[in-house]
């Protein structure tokens, strides 16, 4: 657990413009400060674990951490605690509490990734955040002429979304060629997804390419597989690709992380999803270097040019008590065993069970193997259920919602490798389909009982996704897709 924060004299000291910034004179002795750290409690009990996630919908089989996290009940208490203080006294949140507070939850999370030093340590909103504000650099390189029009950066197939999109609109946009690494699902093993990797790496250096920056999930959402991301930033090293960036969205609380051990450039994950976190908050550690500098945050405030993590900790007024409540999800996680390695092994352990359970009732199979698991693991649901797209597996995802209380995501795999055939269920038709399910502390494995007897009897029914798909004609639709029944 972090210790306490330093004077303000050190925060002063870290963004190098003494006290006359208006953020000085807190003294940590709760003026303005927030909680401190709880002491670490025994044993967390079941009882306890239901009390702290009481405020979850109990009709709902939550099988979904991944999308949107948890937070518990005394995480949630401390959240508030800040939030009074803000709504209480703004000037004097602002003036005297504000930075202190941050700066504790940045020597936090430096000491739970082994973060050098916590200068090397941001905090922002998401992943996303982080996402934009390394590619915003890379876009002003080539605007500038630091990169050459053409000059390649690469991204998995399988980046999060909203990162393809940003990739496109900051640095396609300013010239650079975007290459993807094809990666295959199934996976059957990290040896496929580095020899992709390397392929892919060779195309993006063709014709004597510079290769400015590589982008590398080392959780990938959806489908979700863990990336051998060491050995991939090792090859980016030896093959001199200048940056990388590790979107790791996913990752803390989920996976072990050691960024110095990891060796990128760039690494940020989400302290909301599974670090017990109230959304929005994630870290970007910045490895030291001269760039380090030359990052900024998109949105321009009065702290711009003094350091990515105070222009990061003043965006304007919002509520920023979601990030300064990290210390007291330590806190919350060490009342487990083992603490958060503890938590991460358990939740493994019980999202493989869960994952074979399901697959064995429905005849299919993972879409990787155990090691390529963290707390999230792909199923194959049953071929019969006809999932033909991205709009199918929205409507069905809907449809277990609305009318089984489960949520759970579904992915549609459409990558047809050459020379392989679409993987099969038992009765030997083609899995389309895949269920996303997470495992946290909160989950039971009647949640998975829910979703293994909700997939049946639509199969025991002769359901398919054309159940659900709109008319043909223009302007009509079934009213199945609205209101479907069971």
């Amino acid at each position: 657990m972090a210790s306490d924060p330093a004077p303000d004299d050190a925060a002063a000291a870290e963004n190098g413009h003494g006290n006359d910034n208006g953020h000085g004179n807190g003294n940590g002795n709760g003026n303005g400060n927030g909680p401190s750290p709880k002491r670490a409690r025994s044993v967390i009990s079941a009882d306890e674990i239901r009390t702290e996630f009481a405020h979850h919908d109990a009709a709902v089989a939550r099988v979904n951490n991944g999308s949107f996290g948890c937070c518990p009940a005394s995480v949630l208490a401390a959240q508030a605690h800040w939030q009074g203080l803000f709504l209480a006294q703004p000037d004097a949140f602002y003036f005297h509490g504000l930075q202190q507070g941050l700066l504790r939850s940045r020597a936090a999370v430096a000491e739970a990734v082994g973060a050098g030093d916590v200068s090397e340590v941001s905090l922002v909103d998401n992943a996303t955040t982080a996402a934009a504000i390394v590619l915003q650099h890379a876009a002003w390189s080539f605007a500038e002429g630091r990169f050459a029009s053409g000059d390649a950066v690469l991204m998995l197939h399988y980046a999060y979304g909203a990162v393809k999109k940003s990739i496109h609109a900051y640095v396609a946009r300013a010239g650079a060629t975007v290459v993807e690494v094809p990666l295959p699902f199934p996976v059957a093993s990290a040896d496929a997804i580095i020899a992709e990797f390397r392929a892919a790496l060779a195309v993006a250096k063709e014709g004597g390419r510079r290769v400015r920056l590589a982008v590398i999930d080392h959780i990938t959402s959806m489908p979700s597989v863990v990336i051998p991301v060491k050995e991939l930033v090792a090859i980016c090293r030896e093959e001199g690709v200048d940056k990388v960036f590790v979107d790791a969205a996913h990752s803390i609380g989920q996976v072990p992380v050691d960024v110095r051990d990891i060796g990128a450039d760039f690494y940020t994950s989400n302290l909301h999803k599974w670090f017990f976190c109230p959304p929005a908050v994630a870290f970007l550690h910045t490895r030291k270097d001269p760039i380090a500098s030359q990052l900024h945050h998109p949105v321009v405030s009065h702290e711009y040019g003094n350091g990515l993590p105070m222009e990061s900790g003043w965006i304007g007024t919002r509520d920023y008590s979601a990030q300064l409540v990290v210390s007291e999800a330590i806190d919350f996680v060490n009342r487990f065993e083992g603490g958060i390695e503890g938590i991460r092994s358990r939740n493994h352990e019980k999202v493989i069970e869960m994952g074979m359970m399901l697959a064995e009732a429905w005849g299919t199979f993972l879409g990787t193997p155990p090691e390529l698991c963290g707390s999230m693991v792909m199923v194959g649901m049953p071929g019969c259920l006809g999932v033909e797209s991205d709009d199918d597996a929205l409507r069905v995802r809907t449809m277990l919602r609305k009318d089984f209380q489960v949520e759970v995501p579904i992915y549609y795999n459409s990558r047809r490798v050459e020379g392989q055939e679409m993987a099969k269920d038992r009765n030997g038709d083609p899995v389309t389909g895949y269920v996303r399910i997470s495992h946290q502390v909160y989950n039971v494995t009647k949640d998975y009982e829910r979703l293994r007897d909700a997939v049946n009897k639509l199969v025991s029914e002769g359901f398919t996704s054309i159940n659900l798909r709109p008319s043909e004609k223009p302007g009509i639709i079934h009213l199945k897709a609205l209101w479907p029944t069971t």
